[in-house]
């Protein structure tokens, strides 16, 4: 939401246009606006306003499908699946949720042996525009 343009924020669009669905885990949606605020709060009030005002619209028109924070007792209970214990209500979301990929910038907690574990995609942004590269260049190649 920050950056006026790169891989994240066109990830970002894609949900926005509806391309991608967004999987919005009630866990991230609080960590991402506390974020905002606190970036919001640097900002004239002008700014501020108009910053919210576009995160509000990216997610009216992503329309993401929203996951509730797991039960705590399962958090408690799932500690062993992830090293970093505050990312353990996101994993849970996630596999509750069962989303084609994790597009995180977060390699070093969300690993290749957590992504095997779950059997779900763990992907950078970058490698995520990859496969999608690929997958579009296989399917001119056999059609």
């Amino acid at each position: 939401m920050l950056a006026r343009w790169g891989l994240d924020k066109a990830a970002l669009s894609l949900c926005a246009a509806r391309v991608c669905r967004l999987v919005l885990a009630e866990s991230v949606r609080l960590e991402v606006e506390a974020n905002l605020l606190s970036y919001a709060a640097k900002l004239s009030p002008l700014e501020a306003g108009l910053f919210l005002d576009e995160y509000e619209e990216f997610v009216r028109l992503a329309d993401p499908e929203r996951i509730p924070r797991p039960v705590e007792t399962l958090v408690k209970a799932s500690r062993h699946i992830i090293a970093h214990e505050s990312d353990i209500p996101v994993l849970l979301s996630a596999i509750a949720a069962k989303p084609d990929w994790i597009i995180t910038h977060n390699t070093k907690h969300f690993t290749e042996q957590v992504a095997q574990n779950t059997g779900i995609r763990i992907v950078t942004p970058i490698d995520f525009f990859r496969h999608m590269a690929y997958a579009i260049e296989e399917s001119r190649r056999s059609g």
